[in-house]
């Protein structure tokens, strides 16, 4: 097909334009492979690379440095380009430090939805608890993190829940001072072991601020995508994890976990058995969905859309199709980003402009395929292009 330049506002053949995608294309990209691994990882089962040196994580005791392991939490967030904080709340090498990222909402970013779990352990290993459910998290950054939501995500790992919850009363305290607008905390503790076959999960709810509305959600996605779960709500629930934290200070929360009111706890609670074997991993992958789930739907997903109210008379976007990179010569000192993103949504590739008249986007990693380029100036006006990859 030959290249040309196409005139920018050539493109846009109506004002406003959506395109679908929805929580299921979310959850069509939950990997369980990949979350088996970090889990293997993070429990010291094999190796794994932290700043550039094979390592293996041998523990997540705090009170014996776990700084590894939140290293590798931390890469892990900072390579999908959240705006991570590494919050060294007691220092020394065995003090706290929680780790967790932000994604700002782009209607209510004062609006915070959190999703949670401790990453420190009481022994080695310790794959279900709490292994389980940092994995879990990790994987919902990495796919979330690719899309646009209305309100404010923070992916959150805890430190030193083994000894009193430290670093989520750290946290929660310090947000209750600052006025934070938290919605919702969906704190997630064991949440791989089901030995009975009745596949149920434990919902601890206590009737604080909204709290029973999270509970309420939960059970209601199980069936609307078709989860094979079954939700057991524990009323009042256990102040034995991280979500306790939030209760004390008002905020609505929940613990999501496996079923260990009814008795199917695992037998290696506590100790070096916890290991990846014990995992029933149908039911994990089940239980990482409907976390994932919850959050995409509460979050609310924005659709892409593109509003005609930059000036496209001078722009040009060339060349398209293309092989490698496309240039986008704006016509004017231009401050804003460029975001491209598949037909369903994902986001890609994307760059800050800071006052340029032209900018290049390498697409040369890309497959062939038609993509959307969002051009957004400073002022949150955009409008779109569609660019084929050759």
């Amino acid at each position: 097909m030959k290249s040309t330049i196409i005139q920018f506002f050539l493109i846009m053949a109506l004002p406003i334009v959506s395109f679908g995608q929805t929580v299921n294309d979310i959850l069509e990209q939950v990997d369980s492979s990949r979350t088996v691994q970090m889990v293997r990882e993070l429990s010291g089962e094999d190796s794994t690379i932290v700043n550039d040196v094979p390592t293996i994580i041998t523990h997540r005791v705090s009170g014996l440095d776990n700084n590894l392991a939140a290293e590798y939490i931390k890469e892990k967030l900072i390579d999908l380009g959240l705006d991570v904080t590494d919050d060294v709340y007691s220092p020394g090498n065995t003090g706290g430090r929680n780790i967790y990222a932000k994604q700002l909402g782009s209607v209510y970013p004062d609006s915070i939805f959190i999703i949670c779990g401790h990453y420190d352990a009481k022994v080695e290993y310790c794959a279900d608890d709490n292994a389980s459910a940092v994995a879990a998290i990790l994987e919902a950054a990495r796919i979330m993190s690719q899309y646009e939501f209305e309100n404010t995500i923070i992916y959150a790992l805890w430190d030193q829940e083994e000894i009193g919850l430290v670093g989520a009363k750290n946290y929660a305290n310090k947000a209750a001072a600052n006025g934070d607008k938290i919605i919702a905390v969906l704190n997630m503790d064991m949440m791989a072991y089901e030995n009975d076959g009745d596949n149920l999960f434990d919902i601890d709810v206590r009737n604080i601020a909204n709290s029973y509305q999270i509970r309420d959600d939960l059970i209601a996605l199980v069936t609307t995508y078709g989860f094979n779960l079954v939700p057991n709500v524990v009323d009042p629930g256990t102040s034995a994890s991280d979500h306790s934290a939030f209760w004390t200070q008002g905020y609505s929360a929940v613990l999501f976990g496996e079923a260990w009111s009814t008795g199917d706890r695992n037998p290696a609670y506590h100790s070096v058995g916890d290991r990846i074997n014990l995992f029933d991993l149908e039911y994990y992958y089940n239980m990482v969905k409907l976390s994932i789930a919850y959050m995409a739907t509460k979050a609310v997903l924005v659709p892409i859309s593109s509003v005609l109210l930059l000036d496209p008379s001078n722009m040009l976007v060339h060349p398209n199709p293309t092989a490698n990179t496309v240039t986008i010569d704006f016509g004017q000192q231009f401050v804003g980003k460029l975001v491209v993103y598949t037909l369903n949504g994902k986001r890609v590739l994307s760059q800050k402009i800071e006052d340029e008249t032209s900018a290049e986007i390498d697409m040369s990693t890309l497959p062939s395929a038609l993509y959307l380029l969002k051009i957004e100036n400073e002022f949150g006006e955009s409008t779109m292009v569609k660019i084929l990859k050759e």
